[in-house]
């Protein structure tokens, strides 16, 4: 029994890198910055049905067959038992608070550390947040969704890892209280502001069940090969906090959450870390 779990273990490691590594290649663009090229207005024409209408390069927000987000339904999940927790290795850097008009994010100046995913190290460069979540669990939406962007140098196109995490209503997020003062203050005079140093670890992804799947990046270009790590742990933020990132950002970001995309019978992992093995 011992060795046929390590087998089914094995191969089903061994298909996701085959995936991971052909599907991540083609990576060579990162989010744009610039919200006035696109809304998440329903029925607009810079809204995300036409996405991939609005550039050549946005192309794949229309056409490709690995969008995010998905729903993580329970019916699509291959259990991974005994994986191993998934590394980090943050550090506190310096950081800025930028107002993108689409979304609040905080980004890392300096080295604030990595993730290792089988074997690759991917280096943190900015988290932000979405409200409602994009990714949904058994069709459950939350109220919203943090996404912790990872970057791994490559000569042939910048590998993509994101580590998600998803919460509902209930006590004040720690990590967002820190911001209350600095967000309030970007939404009423500048675009982007000095922050200080931030701890990464601070944010708590660290969880011991999570899920993994290829997709891709969440607004235009809508890259694909983008390895997905989301945290089963609900955690929980205040109606304050949700509120706040609301009234932050541009009217038409509110609500800023891609719709679902089809899951074009991807895999999905669900990788459960326990520290011992137990005995036969």
């Amino acid at each position: 029994m011992k060795l046929q779990r390590e087998n089914i273990y094995a191969l089903s490691t061994l298909l996701m890198l085959l995936m991971i590594l052909f599907g991540s290649t083609s990576i060579r663009a990162q989010e744009v910055e610039d919200e006035r090229e696109f809304d998440y207005i329903k029925g607009s024409e810079k809204g995300p049905l036409h996405w991939g209408e609005l550039k050549e390069e946005w192309a794949a927000c229309k056409h490709g067959d690995m969008q995010s987000p998905i729903d993580l339904s329970n019916g699509r999940v291959k259990m991974i038992p005994y994986s191993h927790q998934l590394k980090t290795n943050y550090r506190s850097s310096n950081a800025t608070l930028r107002n993108r008009g689409h979304d609040i994010a905080v980004y890392w100046m300096g080295d604030a550390g990595s993730i290792s995913i089988n074997g690759t190290e991917f280096f943190l460069q900015q988290c932000h947040w979405h409200s409602p979540s994009e990714h949904s669990i058994n069709g459950r939406n939350y109220d919203i969704e943090m996404h912790m962007i990872h970057v791994s140098p490559d000569p042939k196109g910048n590998k993509i890892a994101v580590v998600g995490a998803l919460y509902k209503m209930g006590h004040p997020d720690p990590f967002l209280a820190q911001l209350v003062k600095d967000i309030k203050h970007i939404e009423d005079e500048e675009r982007e502001i000095v922050i200080g140093h931030q701890d990464p670890s601070q944010i708590q992804t660290k969880g011991k069940i999570y899920y993994r799947y290829v997709g891709s990046l969440t607004t235009p270009p809508c890259t694909e090969g983008v390895i997905w790590n989301i945290d089963r742990k609900i955690r929980t933020v205040s109606k304050e906090q949700v509120k706040l990132l609301r009234e932050a950002v541009h009217d038409h970001a509110e609500m800023n959450a891609r719709p679902r995309q089809p899951h074009n019978n991807r895999d999905i992992h669900l990788h459960q870390f326990f520290p011992f093995k137990p005995k036969n």
